[in-house]
This record gives C-alpha cells, structure tokens and sequence, in this order.
C-alpha cells in the first residue's frame, strides 16, 4: 500500500515517498486558458498549499530532469502543455509571517528576504553577478520585489509568482488586534499594501516580468482592500469548471477506500462527516475535504475503525476570527443571530455570495453570509440555497455559539459534568438529569434567561449544548413521518455500537401570561401525536436498529421549563 499523505502538502515529497495521490493535474491546461493571474479563496485545510506544489514543480524550469518521474502516470505527464518547465518561481507563504504587530513587518521582510535568496541561489545560471549587488543595496521587500520583476523582464525570463495564505497573518491581526491594526498594513503606507502595488502594477504592464501569478487565501476580504477594489486578477472560486480543483469527489473517496480496504459500508459515515461542499451554484460533484478524508484513512488503517474523534482539529476556524463580526461592547449582535439562524435551519435561503468586499463593510449580513461560505461553514446546496454541508462544520457551529454564549456573559456550563450527564443518558436512558441540570442552570445564570425567548430560540440552544459530546448525533427538524421532528438525538453507532437508547424530542412553547395547567396538557397531548407519527418512522425502526427509543415533550413558558414528560 502506498504511503498516506495526510499532513503532507508538498507534491514532490508526495511522489518522491510513493504516497497516494488524486491526479488533479487534468486542471492545469483549464487554469492556463482561465488567466494569467489566478486568485482561489477555499476554506482551511483543503489542499491549497497542495495544489500550488504541484504548479511549482510542473512550471520549474529548474526541474526539468525531474519531470518524468515527478509525473509518470499523471494527466499531464501524458499530455503536457508549452508552459511545462518554462518559468522561474518566486513563492511565498505568508502563514510563516509574524502576526504579532510589533514584530510583524520584520518578520514579513525576513520571510520575503529568504524567498528572494532561494530564488538567487536556485536560478545562479539565469542571472548576471550585477543582479546579485544591486538586490543587495535594497532594504524594503517591495523595493526587492520590484527590481527583481524589472530584471527578469528586461532578461527576457518569464516568472510564475505563487503565494500561498496570502491573508493569514492579516486575519489574525484583524481577529485579535481590531481594525486600526489592520488598516495600518493594508491601506495607505502600510507594508503590506505597497507589496500588492508592486504585484498590481507589474500585471498591469505588457513587459511585465511575471508571466503568471496564483494566490490563494482563506477570503477576499484583505485582496480587495490591499488593492482597491479586488482588480489584480482573475478570481476563480466561484466557477464551476474549478468546483473540483481541490478535494475529493465521491469517486476519488471510493477509490482511496478500496486502495486501503476501508469497507464500502463507511462511505456514508464519511460522506455525512466529511462531504457535501459544492463551491458553485451549478457545478457537477459534491466535494470530500481531503484532509479529514486522509485523517479517517489514517485512523482506519492503523486500528480498522473509525477515530474515535470524528473532527480533526486542524480544519478548525478558530472562533476568534468570527468573535469580532458577533460581539460588539460584550454583547451579541445581528450577525450572532444570522449564525443561530444557520444552525437552527442547517442553512439559509439563497444568497449571491460577494466575491468581494472589504473589511469596512465585513459586518454587512450579505457579506458576513458570504464570508461563513469562504470559511467552508456553508455551502450550495441543490435546491439554490445555502446549507451547512456535514455534520463536522455543525459540530463546529455549535461549539461557536456556546463560545459565544459564554463570550458575551451569558452563559456557562460545567462541561465535564454535562458530558457525563449525556453518557449517562445514552447508556443508562437518564434523561431527566440532562434537561433538569440545563434548567436549574438557566435560573441561576440571569443573562441567558431574558434570551430565551420563543420556542425556536429555545431549540436552538438546546441543540448547541446537547451536542457536546459525541454520544449522540442531535438532529433538527428531521423529516420523520410526514412531519418535522424538533430533536432527534440518534446514537453515533459507527463510534458506540453499544448504546441503548435513542430519544425523539418534542419542544412546546407557551408565553409566560398565556401559562396554565389546561395549556399544558393540551401541548403534552400535542407533542404525543406527534411523536408517536415519528417513532413509527423507517429512520427510527429501519436498517436493524436496537435502540430503546423513549419520547419526550418538553413544556416552557418563557425561559422555564414547566413540565418534561414521557408520552
């Protein structure tokens, strides 16, 4: 069996170890005919860096007694176009840039400065020794930068310029230091703006030295700001053509599975976890994000079952990066309610996603919309809408609002002692410690109680922290029986074969004034018609399932749970 490469973003270690790879190199002649300056915004850990490797090692003119073997057996080694082995390459990876704003441009100059000497010392051949001493009377990266494309225009020598994270550092400064932070690197004098001038102005220019120029990056947000207006290429992430550039498609996962003998019967496990990501409106393939689908094989193949923490961590979107768009002075604003109305109706309706806007605008709903889309936290759907592709971004989303619960005072949980609270409830069929240890909670903790208000704010947070453990996959308005189940809290099988019991849940909801006994029973009646459709539903009884289903109805009025009965 060839090696696995998760963790490996580098195509020539990829080929050179004999690790399993995804031929996405059919793509380089489409990327060719799409522009001479490319830009794609795809979410964390998707193969970006991948995919730049794999463009450096087949346009290096240094490399070209390595062509064979870096791609024998490829689509392009058979069919290889003009450009094969004809540019020298200028790369940069602005996630090894400092963000720290004190520090920030120096190590920005370091890293261009490095950059700038492997290209020298790599491309010796090319260059004149008055290259070398004019480089080394330049002190600032964009003097550097722009000598070197001047000197390779006026040597007739073509440049393909990658840059790869272009906005990391810059969306860390955003997150954590605000926007003056920010401001000062991308508009004005700052550093980092007069670098894109640079890169600006030589794709405005017929002599230019570079020949081409890829970036890519997590959002839009810092090139149209660094730029003016986002008018320094060609933005590709929205095209369909280029839908599959990055990723798996289900064919790819079913030959990775038969490759490593992964049981056919995992191929939904991981398609519900790991799939589902289409990156335009009308594009063909729904996509796997490779990283977790390498992270699965690599957990299989070592103990032939699934991890036993479905969610690599690495595809994280750290919180902080969306705290500042959501919490204003400590206190949740309309954007928070646009992510809870996400997670309560697993999508939105349809929305043109920005392809781009700058940070002033960021809060804006359309383009706070659009940015959870860049960020892989939504996605298109069939239907037009816009949906949370798998159960990895939900789990995701639900860690952001008790994250933001919690941010903004309001509430905060003992979590070890509600986990064991849910296990217990899984395995032993306790369910009323869960609900009365969530209820005790919300009298004492005042804040979140004048939240609570109407029943589908009620179910939403319900859905957050009942999903902080993984014994159960708590779904939302399933369609069950010809209705809509409030809560269905279905065991994660492929990881717990062994627990007991699953619970259908029906929330009820009374205004505080409109309260009474007789308003009780008549929910509890409700909620038991109801339920009783859903348990008779082929989800529930099908596919040889054991579980003890028990059914549930929940009573509030306002924020108090009044009554938790068994119907």
């Amino acid at each position: 069996m060839k090696k696995i490469p998760y963790g490996i973003s580098s195509y020539g270690t990829i080929r050179q170890d004999d690790c399993y790879y995804v031929d996405k190199t059919h793509f380089i002649p489409e990327l060719e005919d799409a522009g001479r300056f490319l830009f794609l915004i795809r979410p964390r850990r998707f193969g970006k860096s991948s995919l730049l490797t794999l463009l450096e090692s087949y346009y290096d003119i240094a490399g070209k007694k390595q062509f064979d073997f870096l791609f024998n057996g490829t689509h392009i080694g058979e069919n290889p176009t003009p450009e094969k082995n004809v540019h020298l390459i200028l790369s940069f990876n602005f996630s090894q840039v400092n963000p720290d704003l004190d520090k920030i441009e120096e190590s920005f100059n370091g890293h261009a400065d490095n950059r700038f000497f492997v290209f020298g010392k790599k491309y010796r051949e090319y260059l004149d020794d008055d290259y070398f001493e004019m480089m080394a009377k330049h002190r600032q990266s964009h003097q550097k930068l722009e000598f070197l494309l001047n000197y390779v225009s006026f040597k007739g020598l073509k440049v393909y310029v990658f840059i790869d994270e272009y906005d990391n550092f810059t969306n860390t400064i955003l997150s954590a230091e605000g926007s003056e932070g920010y401001h000062k690197l991308t508009n004005g004098a700052g550093f980092f703006r007069f670098f894109f001038s640079i890169l600006k102005g030589a794709t405005d220019q017929p002599e230019s030295g570079i020949a081409r120029m890829f970036i890519t990056g997590v959002s839009p947000v810092t090139m149209d700001d660094v730029t003016s207006g986002f008018n320094i290429g060609t933005n590709i992430s929205l095209e369909p053509e280029f839908n599959g550039l990055l990723g798996m498609t289900g064919k790819d996962v079913h030959d990775i599975f038969e490759h490593y003998k992964i049981p056919d019967n995992l191929a939904e496990l991981v398609s519900e976890w790991y799939g589902k990501y289409l990156f335009a409106e009308d594009a063909d393939d729904q996509m796997f994000n490779p990283d977790m689908i390498l992270y699965f094989t690599k957990h299989y193949v070592k103990s032939e079952k699934p991890p036993r923490n479905m969610i690599d961590q690495n595809v994280r979107i750290d919180y902080a990066k969306l705290r500042h768009l959501m919490i204003l002075d400590n206190r949740l604003n309309g954007n928070f309610g646009y992510l809870e109305d996400i997670v309560e109706n697993q999508g939105t309706a349809a929305a043109k996603i920005a392809e781009s806007f700058p940070v002033s605008r960021l809060a804006k709903p359309s383009n706070f919309i659009s940015l959870l889309y860049y960020f892989g936290l939504l996605s298109h759907s069939r239907s037009g809408n816009l949906r949370v592709p798998n159960q990895t971004v939900r789990k995701l989303l639900y860690e952001y609002l008790r994250e933001g619960y919690e941010d903004a005072g309001m509430f905060r949980l003992d979590f070890w002692h509600f986990g064991n609270l849910i296990r217990n409830m899984a395995y032993k069929g306790e369910w009323e410690p869960v609900f009365r240890f969530l209820a005790d909670e919300i009298k004492k903790q005042t804040s979140i109680r004048d939240y609570l208000n109407g029943e589908k704010v009620v179910q939403t947070f319900f859905l957050a922290y009942l999903n902080v453990s993984d014994f159960f996959i708590v779904r939302s308005e399933k369609e069950m029986g010809k209705g809509f189940c409030d809560l269905f809290m279905e065991p994660f099988a492929e990881k717990y074969p062994d627990i007991e019991y699953a619970f259908l849940i029906e929330l009820k909801y009374v205004s505080r004034a409109g309260f009474s006994e007789a308003e009780t029973e008549k929910q509890l009646a409700n909620a038991r018609e109801q339920l009783s459709k859903y348990a008779r539903d082929e989800r529930v009884t099908g596919g040889g399932t054991k579980w003890r289903i028990k059914r549930l109805a929940l009573v509030f009025a306002g924020w108090e749970l009044m009554e938790m009965r068994l119907v």
